[in-house]
């Protein structure tokens, strides 16, 4: 059903949806409420979704840095960039780069960040989709990309910006229905039901007799000695079924094989996973090694400094009437945003009572589907369980069609081939990238994959967005550095931790979460270079800085 209403608003919106503005910029008509709503309806995409409740699983509270991290991020937008950026006039990054600095060098490498930055953006989002048809359907995970992409492609080819602006504003309400009605009566049926134990308290445990099955080759650690029945491969032996002990320590556990754990019995954790034995539920971040700081500060700076600089949610405020619409836009996201987080810290709260061996086969972004029917059972719980469904395919296509739109619209904007034909044609090599990545692509979370694609965003589009908007003497030789400084070891570091295995200690550490190193490295680098090159300030920047500052009405008279 929810296809069915998103594919008629689509066409609705095709029907006016004609000119390179209505494609990019929904001809610059939308109304900051509806805007809100859009941007909301995008930025809670598979991490928000599905990650946030298997992080706060996975780690604990402690986790919750993550949420509020994007949300003070939309703080720093509204401070800093929307209205500016809105007056520019230009339809994408790479053409407010090129009109600010005149460089249509500077301007290929920001087409460049954006791509990266938008295609690791898309990663997790079909991932997401693969996961949600495999865990309640058992079909395989291209299944799942397949649905995303062509409600993606139906919408964003029929209408572009004018076609998913409704779409996406429809959307965030019906992703905060959908975990907000479940929530609420998971909480209920927990509290009529007195609670088997004290939320998150020790070592997870499994609470009545439990079976495991293992879809894919896990190595766990197992914090006491256990006797557990096993049909399959355990630490290299192959088992027929029957009792075997697992001494505490690691484990290697074969594809396809049950494991039955008895009641009471402490949850073993995946190898990604720290188990906690205090009485804590987790350390900074969670990661077991001796950078834990370095981890949760680098981290809480990337998605910080990376929500600045994300391309679909920026292009958004292109379609606001002004500079003072797109300032109002920006203030209602935070409520927003902060309104649908109450209640994914709930869902992985409940998970470490009723979804424990999610710990241990380390599918934590399973925890919001699995949770209604385990403790709602019968049509009630298929019932809810639907609903959460149709909330996280809202949230794959919702922002799936927006990183489509920047990313198409800047490869057609940068060929400079102006009409719906570049955008169509600059939108299916912005789906077609992350597809063909896929299947190569090692276990990782909704999470962890966003977080790489804001660390580009971070340490390329976010400083030459700040240089840009407010420093006069930002020149195009000083962009160039900084994003190519930047952009290009974020890109590098990213590719690596996807798909290599770093090796152990600092090395891992700086690879896992590299922004706070590389950032500040990319805004040092645009500014000494800059100063370098003073001489080379373009001699319309003060004409441009009034533009971006100075309010259409006065600018007007």
């Amino acid at each position: 059903m929810l296809l069915g209403v998103t594919a008629a608003i689509g066409v609705y919106g095709r029907r006016s949806a004609r000119t390179t503005s209505d494609l990019l910029v929904a001809s610059r008509g939308v109304t900051p409420w509806r805007n809100a709503s859009a941007i909301g309806g995008e930025y809670i995409s598979a991490a928000a979704f599905l990650g946030t409740a298997g992080l706060v699983l996975a780690y604990g509270a402690d986790m919750l840095w993550l949420p509020i991290a994007a949300t003070a991020g939309h703080v720093l937008l509204l401070a800093f960039v929307t209205a500016p950026l809105r007056r520019s006039g230009a339809y994408t990054l790479s053409d407010f780069a090129e009109w600010r600095l005149g460089s249509r060098a500077v301007r290929h490498l920001v087409t460049g960040c954006v791509c990266f930055a938008g295609w690791f953006y898309l990663l997790p989002q079909f991932q997401g989709a693969g996961v949600t048809l495999r865990v309640l359907t058992g079909a395989p995970a291209w299944t799942g990309w397949a649905v995303v992409v062509t409600v993606t492609l139906g919408l964003v080819l029929s209408g572009g910006m004018r076609s998913i602006t409704a779409v996406q504003a429809l959307q965030y309400w019906v992703k905060l229905v959908a975990v907000a009605v479940p929530a609420v009566a998971l909480l209920g049926m927990w509290h009529l039901h007195g609670g088997p134990g004290p939320l998150g308290a020790g070592v997870p445990r499994f609470e009545q007799t439990t079976r495991v099955d293992v879809r894919t080759d896990v190595t766990v650690t197992v914090p006491a000695d256990v006797t557990v029945t096993a049909r399959g491969t355990v630490d290299g032996v192959r088992r027929p079924g029957g009792e075997i002990r697992l001494p505490a320590g690691r484990h290697t556990i074969g594809r396809g094989t049950t494991v039955v754990f008895p009641a009471g019995t402490p949850v073993p954790h995946a190898e990604s996973l720290p188990v906690q034995d205090g009485g804590t539920w987790a350390t900074p971040f969670g990661r077991g090694d001796r950078h834990e700081l370095f981890r949760t500060y680098s981290a809480m700076l990337c998605v910080l400094l990376g929500t600045m600089g994300l391309p679909h949610i920026l292009m958004r405020f292109y379609t606001s009437t002004s500079g003072s619409s797109a300032r109002r836009t920006a203030a209602i996201v935070p409520a927003l945003l902060a309104l649908f987080f109450l209640f994914p810290t709930l869902y992985g709260t409940l998970g470490r009572l009723y979804a424990p061996e999610l710990l241990m086969t380390g599918d934590t972004d399973a925890t919001l589907l699995l949770l209604p029917k385990r403790i709602v059972p019968g049509p009630p719980g298929a019932l809810l369980t639907g609903l959460v469904t149709a909330g996280a395919f809202a949230a794959f296509i919702a922002t799936s069609c927006g990183l489509a739109v920047a990313i198409g619209g800047t490869l057609a904007q940068c060929a400079r081939r102006a009409g719906p034909a570049a955008f169509r044609g600059g939108v299916l090599v912005a789906l077609a990238a992350p597809l063909a990545l896929l299947p190569g692509l090692g276990a990782h979370g909704a999470a962890d994959l966003v977080t790489t694609a804001l660390g580009v965003s971070a340490c390329s589009l976010c400083p030459l967005l700040v240089l840009g908007i407010w420093w006069r003497g930002l020149t195009a030789a000083g962009a160039a550095a900084g994003l190519l400084t930047g952009g290009g070891l974020a890109v590098a570091a990213g590719i690596l931790r996807l798909f290599h295995d770093a090796p152990p200690g600092w090395t891992a550490t700086v690879l896992d979460q590299p922004v706070l190193l590389i950032a500040p490295a990319a805004f040092a680098t645009m500014a000494a270079v800059s100063l370098l090159t003073r001489r080379r300030v373009p001699r319309h920047t003060d004409g441009a800085l009034r533009r971006l500052h100075l309010p259409e009405d006065l600018r007007a008279g």
